[in-house]
């Protein structure tokens, strides 16, 4: 896995050097001088923003290099980002690589004195209910990026994109048939899926809803079949349930589970790497959510934390990330590597909404922990 993490870093640094873009966050100048003109009204308004101006460079500049980012990104996905903004901005980046889960308590926790300024984790429907820890921000390159990703909360920019996927040990599963969730359900599975905590799992949760959408009579996942569907699903994990997101797909590849549900990204890496497993999109269908950016409100370095948004949406960093790395990029028409699956050979659900299910989300997690405390009976 390293070994692919630093060739990775290298074809990354390749094709960035290759682009020959400018970084993605836009540099304040100095302001200039006004050219005389010889009307007096000119020269106070041009005076007046002149000052503005230097008043907002004044208040940048009082911010120190450095940026804290929290992020529950791939490792391969920071790895091929965060040192190349280091790179372009000169803005030191200090690292806290977390589940969502544990990152966001640590939000929380750290609400009246935030010790983070970037939030690069789950979306908008994760994080909805949590909207008061964040600072309102749209970036100037929102209007470049697809129109169902833009960023319409003024909280919650959309980067980049994982589709749920299954990841299936090809050695493990011999000659079962694993198209979609129907297939989970078969007794020889048994004990053999690896899935996370939807509570706290913004991956896990959205498998839920994609098995939900996908098994739910007319799509409708609050409907009775969608649930007994999970009472099925919950019974075929024979209790166990994976600790974190990455040991979902890291038990696939290593022999633990025969098949996983996760996102894209890891299990597309593991396929990129000549590991025995393949990524496998449910036939029933798949969510394809904006993984979003977020900054912290009150934070210690808010200038750079803008910054930072604003490379993440550039055109420099969307064709680099979507040509060389296993996620999709969301601006619009950004370069999609060879390797990735055609987005149109993914099927998604028409009906899915992400301001309803971001207004039910805690309404579905007590659905699913009732239904797991059920099952334990």
């Amino acid at each position: 896995m390293r070994k692919f993490q630093k060739a990775t870093a290298v074809i990354m640094a390749a094709a960035l050097a290759a682009t020959g873009c400018s970084g993605g966050a836009s540099k304040t100048s100095a302001p200039q001088q006004p050219a005389e003109t010889g009307a007096a009204k000119t020269e106070a308004a041009d005076a007046g923003t002149d000052k503005t101006e230097a008043a907002k460079d004044a208040a940048a500049g009082d911010e120190e290099p450095v940026l804290v980012v929290y992020t529950a990104r791939s490792e391969a996905l920071n790895n091929a980002v965060i040192p190349e903004f280091e790179k372009d901005t000169g803005i030191k980046v200090e690292v806290v690589v977390a589940g969502t889960g544990e990152l966001l308590k640590r939000a929380q926790s750290e609400k009246d004195n935030p010790l983070g300024d970037i939030f690069w984790v789950a979306d908008q429907t994760m994080l909805s209910s949590s909207k008061e820890l964040f600072m309102e921000y749209v970036s100037s390159e929102d209007g470049n990026m697809l129109e169902a990703f833009r960023n319409t909360t003024g909280y919650f920019t959309p980067a980049f994109a994982d589709p749920t996927v299954m990841i299936v040990n090809k050695d493990l599963k011999g000659d079962m048939q694993i198209d979609g969730f129907a297939d989970l359900l078969n007794p020889e599975l048994k004990g053999k899926i690896a899935f996370g905590d939807p509570v706290n799992s913004s991956s896990a949760f959205q498998s839920l809803l994609a098995m939900l959408y996908g098994m739910g009579k007319d799509g409708d996942p609050l409907s009775d079949e969608a649930w007994a569907y999970v009472d099925q699903f919950i019974a075929n994990l024979d209790g166990k349930m994976a600790n974190s997101s990455s040991q979902v797909y890291k038990g696939v590849a290593e022999g633990e589970y025969v098949v996983g549900l996760t996102w894209e990204d890891p299990a597309a890496n593991y396929v990129k790497e000549g590991a025995a497993v393949e990524v496998v999109f449910p036939k029933e269908g798949a969510i394809f959510p904006g993984e979003s950016v977020q900054i912290l409100k009150d934070c210690k370095h808010p200038e750079n934390a803008k910054k930072f948004v604003d490379y993440m949406l550039s055109e420099k960093i969307q064709n680099a990330v979507g040509s060389n790395l296993t996620v999709r990029p969301l601006r619009k028409d950004a370069k999609l590597a060879d390797y990735m699956t055609p987005q149109s050979e993914i099927k998604l659900f028409d009906n899915y909404d992400e301001g309803w299910v971001a207004e039910h989300k805690t309404e579905i997690t007590n659905l699913f922990s009732e239904h797991m405390e059920t099952s334990m009976d």
